[in-house]
């Protein structure tokens, strides 16, 4: 068999471990099963385990929404899909220490989507004949709290919205383990991932290998890919100090093994709970990494590939031990979907220098004043143009940006207006009275 052509796309708990197992060339017949408590007698190369844990996870909650939140929704949704700014910026709902956007779509099965930076909560009208709620919650969050404190977290919110009638239900579940290897991903041929699944596919970017993708669309599915590489797109950049706890190193590569689990598969193992999948993460493991898939060094001389033997590589990683501790949490974490502010403010550099350029300005302290009543200027244009005032756009672009970012609860700061004018109303008419006007 060929080697495959490579695609111009890519596939897009804890305490530190420092295990090292060996992994020699593979074109070496005879291998030695290691394990993660084997030393660091690598002849090649090693595997050293960075972090491991779950990635993804979509849980879903038999229910119905308490009537009032449902009210409540409805007119969110309504306020969300305003044309009016200043009332889709109001279609947020504060629930506990997560302010929620509210979307102006849901999607088929349910009518109300409510997202931040942990969760995206998807919610069902009362009484329909699917689930309450289904709810992704996010990678980040997943490296701040353990699955089951993050589900403990969430169900308490959805306490809030209505009455459950289920414990969590698993749709989907992601686990993986991000590793330092430097062992050429690219060296074998699709003949040696020996796998019941159908698709097996290698991946690059200019030139550059990022990975295999095996199985994708179907119940399960696994990828080994760059996830340094991937980080680079993907910006989850809080993943490098985690990873620094566990003993690595500026220039050593990472990569990621993750197999993704599908509901019609977790139910056929009897694991449709959320508590079901975290009391048999090594059995899951273990059938992906020794019956469902397998890399193997691929000997010609015996046409029965089943007894190909086992790639040093894959022997370490499935050796994988998911009742020790799979790496360091997060000690913070943010709700919020804001830029970061170095972002921001690149963005501004970038829109000063523009503008420095056009003007025939080199000197900050020259430019600076000059730029700011420029853009004074043009804020003022834009807000005559929209019949409104230079304040009330300004709050307008805020509010909807604070929207979605979820940093500023919008509803609470009119309903404060509204009582600080009710209170000066009083106390001016106090004083009237006081003066005996």
């Amino acid at each position: 068999m060929t080697k495959s052509d490579t695609q111009h796309n890519q596939t897009a708990s804890r305490g530190p471990a420092h295990t090292r197992v060996s992994v020699e060339d593979g074109d070496r017949e005879a291998v030695a099963v290691p394990s993660n408590t084997a030393t660091n007698n690598s002849i090649h190369g090693e595997v050293k385990f960075l972090r491991w844990g779950i990635d993804s996870l979509y849980l879903s909650y038999q229910g119905n929404l308490h009537p009032e939140v449902h009210e409540q929704l409805i007119k969110l949704k309504k306020q969300a899909q305003s044309d009016n700014p200043q009332e889709q910026a109001k279609a947020q709902i504060k629930l506990g220490d997560h302010l929620f956007e509210v979307k102006d779509k849901g999607t088929s099965m349910f009518s109300y989507v409510l997202e931040d930076n942990a969760f995206r909560i998807q919610l069902s009208r009362p009484n329909k004949a699917v689930p309450m709620a289904y709810v992704k919650l996010s990678s980040e969050y997943l490296t701040h709290l353990s699955p089951k404190d993050a589900e403990h977290r969430l169900s308490t919110i959805l306490s809030q919205l209505g009455a459950l009638e289920s414990t969590a239900n698993v749709s989907r579940v992601d686990m993986f383990v991000d590793f330092v290897s430097h062992q050429d991903m690219e060296s074998w041929h699709r003949e040696a991932w020996i796998t019941h699944a159908e698709s097996i596919n290698a991946y690059s970017i200019d030139g550059h290998f990022t990975g295999w993708a095996i199985g994708l669309g179907g119940v399960i599915a696994g990828r080994l890919y760059d996830k340094l590489f991937e980080i680079d797109k993907s910006k989850k950049y809080y993943l490098i100090p985690l990873w620094e706890k566990s003993n690595w190193q500026q220039g050593e590569p990472i990569w990621r093994l993750e197999f993704e689990f599908k509901r019609q598969f977790l139910v056929q193992k009897n694991l449709a709970k959320l508590t079901e999948v975290l009391a048999n993460l090594n059995g899951l493991w273990s059938y992906a990494t020794t019956e469902w898939l397998k890399l193997s060094i691929p000997n010609h001389i015996d046409q029965t590939r089943s007894r190909w033997p086992i790639h040093p590589l894959w022997a370490a990683l499935s050796s994988l031990d998911w009742e020790t501790n799979g790496g360091a949490l997060q000690p913070r974490f943010n709700t919020t979907r804001a830029p970061n502010k170095e972002a921001a403010l690149d963005r501004a550099f970038s829109a000063l220098t523009t503008w420095m350029a056009a003007e025939g300005y080199t000197d900050y302290e020259l430019a600076i004043h000059p730029f700011f009543e420029d853009l004074g200027h043009h804020i003022n244009n834009q807000s005559m143009n929209k019949g409104t005032t230079f304040e009330a756009l300004i709050k307008e672009k805020v509010s909807l940006k604070a929207k979605a970012f979820n940093t500023i609860d919008i509803n609470a700061e009119i309903n404060e207006a509204y009582i600080d004018e009710e209170v000066r109303a009083m106390r001016e008419a106090y004083n009237k009275a006081s003066n005996g006007e």
